[in-house]
């Protein structure tokens, strides 16, 4: 019964972050490529922007979310097969800002007013790496990713 309650109320809250959250769009770095600011996949890095207003615009909350490393060459090779929002921006275009993201003040009393970026988490090493297997064709760009 526990296991249940705790699927229910995770259900809920992604529900009421779409419902309640502000849709923000993804924004690709424009020379992410030439930069080797790129995913697993070798995708264009890229982030979600909502800008600030009234006596939070000139403060700034970067949100850099986990995912886990992949910790061999196959993990991260089934990374990309099976987990592209975690390897790829191919596919991703928007995202819903709730929770500490959020603009509602109600529900976010403290940076509901501030500039919030989201940097997408696609790099398979916690954005520190900075290595390329060719044969495969893994981009481990964190560093890059996060610099750019």
């Amino acid at each position: 019964m526990g296991i249940i309650y705790i699927l229910l109320i995770c259900v809920f809250n992604l529900l009421n972050t779409k419902v309640n959250g502000q849709e923000v769009k993804l924004t690709l770095l424009g020379d992410a490529v030439k930069k080797g600011a790129v995913c697993l996949d070798g995708s264009p890095a890229g982030y979600h922007y909502a800008k600030g207003f009234g006596d939070g615009a000139n403060s700034w909350m970067i949100y850099l979310p986990g995912g886990g490393w992949c910790g061999s060459k196959q993990s991260c090779l089934d990374r990309v097969k099976n987990n592209p929002d975690l390897s790829s921006t191919k596919n991703i275009t928007n995202t819903y800002f709730g929770g500490i993201l959020s603009s509602d003040k109600n529900s976010n009393p403290d940076f509901y007013n501030w500039n919030r970026v989201f940097i997408r988490y696609c790099d398979g090493s916690s954005f520190i790496g900075d290595a390329v297997d060719p044969g495969s064709k893994l981009y481990l760009r964190g560093s890059r990713i996060f610099t750019a």
